[in-house]
């Protein structure tokens, strides 16, 4: 056997993807920084959604209650999938070979944010 082979209880040949990343927490942390803000910003803005329609009545409040609880649904699930995308973002491994799984993971989670207020803004049915 040459010494340069692999047996099953060795440890595999360290390469220069199994290094780690020195960067790893750069592209969660800017994601972050944007993610978390843009979130609760959007939150607020459907918590003050509903002042649209004080003055309404009758049929036009019926729609806009029936189309803001809807609304509301999306931008809160929508609202905790962009939480769950950021702290996996945090926790895939720091290790070279995984630097493109977490940048798209970083760059999903805002966009996540804004794909659900657009559709937030959407579903409400506006007097």
């Amino acid at each position: 056997m040459s010494e340069n082979s692999h047996d099953g209880d060795s440890t595999p040949a360290t390469g220069p993807t199994h290094a780690p990343d020195p960067r790893a927490w750069v592209a969660p942390l800017i994601s972050t920084i944007v993610t978390l803000p843009t979130g609760l910003v959007a939150l607020f803005i459907g918590g003050l959604t509903p002042m649209a329609c004080d003055s309404c009545n009758g049929a036009a409040a019926d729609r806009f209650d029936a189309s803001f609880a809807t609304a509301w649904t999306v931008l809160c699930v929508g609202l905790v999938l962009a939480l769950i995308v950021l702290v996996a973002a945090w926790a895939v491994p720091h290790q070279l070979r995984y630097t493109a799984r977490r940048v798209g993971l970083a760059l999903t989670a805002p966009t996540v944010v804004g794909v659900t207020f657009v559709a937030f803004m959407a579903l409400v049915d506006w007097p």
